[in-house]
């Protein structure tokens, strides 16, 4: 069997009947699993996980993205985190027996449908991308829905499917092949953006930090604190161990106590195994000697003898 991760984010982390009916549209498929959904309010944005056989997963994103573009309306959205539609991004990741080539055949696949069927703007990313400028979803995404109107007019944001304006509730969407990215955030005890924003900048690729990290600060009004907001991009080589000791070390310099840290979404055993293996100071340590890890191998390869 191929298996396929997709993990789309929608514009909506405040109303729970909203996210039900976008999941409520891939649990029609069967080969599709609903791994895991996160939502926040103040972000106002929310992450599904989800994975299956291609073919169902496309249909079942499709599916997603035409419930959101029903239901969220982007002029009248507001939140912390950026964004430039109702269904904002649209990843799918390789996970079993199916190659980085099949998902970008996938993502172009899922991205003319959109495109063609439901009138939004579609930017291939990543390693969908068709032009260097469009790798960086960040990139793709500055302007956000407010400033897109004009943007999507320049010839070198012209979108690689769909119309040439934007789409007046659900705005532009992007679709692409990637790696795993580990969605981690570390919350501090102070309500200065001013320091968020200072420990990001000294963490992100872009300004000099860590070259798979892409971080920002952000205030999380109800709690009274502010967040640093990551997307790690390869955890291998931008470890959650590093990264984490440095915001730590950051922020005593400014005197600021870390609070507490989240993964919104779900993250890979090895990302957890190295912070375990780091922080007890482990020797020889494997990850084959995580029991649950040793029995997902055993069955796959069981899965695999017999077909």
């Amino acid at each position: 069997m191929k298996i396929v991760e997709s993990v789309p984010n929608f514009s909506d982390g405040r109303n729970k009947g909203v996210i039900d009916a976008i999941i409520g549209e891939a649990e029609k498929f069967k080969k599709v699993w609903i791994l895991d959904r996160s939502s926040d309010e103040d972000h106002n944005r929310s992450v599904i996980t989800l994975a299956g056989e291609p073919e169902d997963v496309i249909s079942a994103l499709f599916s997603m993205t035409r419930k959101a573009t029903e239901l969220i309306d982007l002029t009248k959205h507001s939140g912390e985190h950026p964004r430039m539609g109702a269904t904002d991004v649209v990843p799918l990741v390789p996970i079993t027996n199916i190659t980085t080539e099949e998902c970008v055949e996938l993502s172009k696949k899922l991205g003319k449908r959109i495109g063609d069927e439901l009138g939004i703007p579609v930017y291939l990313y990543e390693d969908s991308a068709t032009s260097s400028n469009r790798k960086n979803l960040s990139k793709v995404r500055k302007g956000e829905f407010e400033n897109f109107s004009s943007k999507i007019k320049e010839p070198e944001w012209k979108p690689d499917f769909g119309p040439d304006d934007i789409h007046p509730t659900a705005g532009v969407i992007a679709v692409g092949c990637r790696e795993f990215l580990v969605a981690f955030n570390v919350n501090l005890g102070t309500n200065s953006i001013d320091v968020a924003n200072k420990i990001a900048k000294a963490i992100r690729n872009v300004s000099g930090g860590f070259k798979f990290v892409k971080a920002l600060g952000f205030e999380l009004e109800k709690r009274g604190i502010v967040q640093v907001s990551m997307n790690m991009t390869n955890y291998r080589k931008s470890t959650i161990f590093r990264v984490f000791e440095v915001i730590k070390n950051e922020a005593d310099r400014f005197g600021v106590p870390i609070v507490g840290s989240e993964v919104v979404g779900m993250i890979p055993l090895e990302a957890i195994t190295d912070v375990f293996d780091y922080y007890i100071k482990l020797e020889k340590f494997s990850q084959n000697q995580v029991i649950e890890y040793k029995l997902m191998q055993l069955i796959a390869g069981s899965d695999a003898s017999d077909s």
